[in-house]
């Protein structure tokens, strides 16, 4: 293992030591809440918190509607870790620092990963409000996730190089519908196509979206690829705050898509 994996590796190691030092409970579940969707952490039986501010290389996070915590507790009875706030490429933040966290998530023990998002829709059949659940990604981010998984090509294995067909899992996937599905909660399956931001799409960059997938936004791909590496089970939603038409000359605000993605949480 080279230099740089084993200062990694031990930089995980004392953030999840000061995360046990005030919850000794190991999480079933992990979550990463995202842009506006931090109410949720309303319902969490919150039995320990932390600002990023006071976890070891923990950054900090910038974004409108992301309050930079990270919570312990319970959730209907579940023992959980949640990420009130990411970490964005736009924000500066490389790779391995947007990603940190989630290998934390995986030493502390999670068995499985709920990534969520806002986004904007680009499948006209998509209203706001709507829930997409992520069953596949097209990963236009560039070099902001270049260097997730933080070892040269030359230590992986040719049938190891990681496959889109198993980024999100099927078992979870089936499962959220199902669930969805008894608790009459509207949920479809679709492309998430990532962009590195923070400008919103011009019009001719969504008519050749719209081409791609069915939202569009600017985060969770680099999670999911190292949550992915890391053996950890993903499912990803993304809460339609508004759908583009190509003729509608109205700007997005980062303010509106907070809004929206409140006001549409169940």
């Amino acid at each position: 293992m080279n230099s740089s994996a084993d200062q990694l590796s031990a930089a995980v190691a004392d953030a999840a030591a000061v995360v046990r030092a005030g919850w000794a409970e190991r999480p079933r579940a992990a979550i990463i809440l995202g842009t506006g969707l931090g109410s949720l952490a309303q319902h969490i039986t919150i039995e320990a918190e932390w600002s990023y501010r006071d976890l070891p290389y923990f950054v900090r996070s910038t974004a409108d509607g992301h309050r930079g915590r990270l919570l312990a507790g319970r959730l209907a009875g579940v023992p959980l870790i949640a990420m009130d706030g990411r970490f964005h490429a736009y924000e500066g933040y490389s790779a391995q620092q947007i990603t940190f966290p989630v290998r934390v998530l995986a030493a502390l023990g999670a068995s499985f990963l709920i990534v969520s998002n806002a986004s904007g829709g680009l499948n006209p059949r998509l209203r706001s409000g709507d829930i997409l659940l992520i069953d596949d990604h097209i990963n236009l981010m560039g070099s902001a996730v270049g260097q997730v998984f933080n070892r040269p090509i030359a230590d992986w294995q040719f049938e190891s190089l990681p496959s889109s067909k198993t980024f999100y899992d099927p078992r979870l996937l089936s499962l959220a519908e199902r669930l969805a599905a008894e608790e009459h909660i509207p949920i479809r399956r679709g492309t998430y196509v990532a962009m590195l931001g923070p400008n919103y799409e011009t019009r001719a960059e969504y008519r050749w979206l719209r081409t791609l997938g069915d939202v569009v936004g600017m985060s969770t791909v680099p999670e999911v690829l190292v949550a992915y590496d890391l053996g950890l089970p993903v499912v990803a939603f993304s809460m339609v705050t508004n759908v583009f038409h190509p003729d509608d000359v109205q700007q997005t605000t980062s303010e509106e898509v907070v809004s929206a993605a409140a006001n549409a949480e169940p």
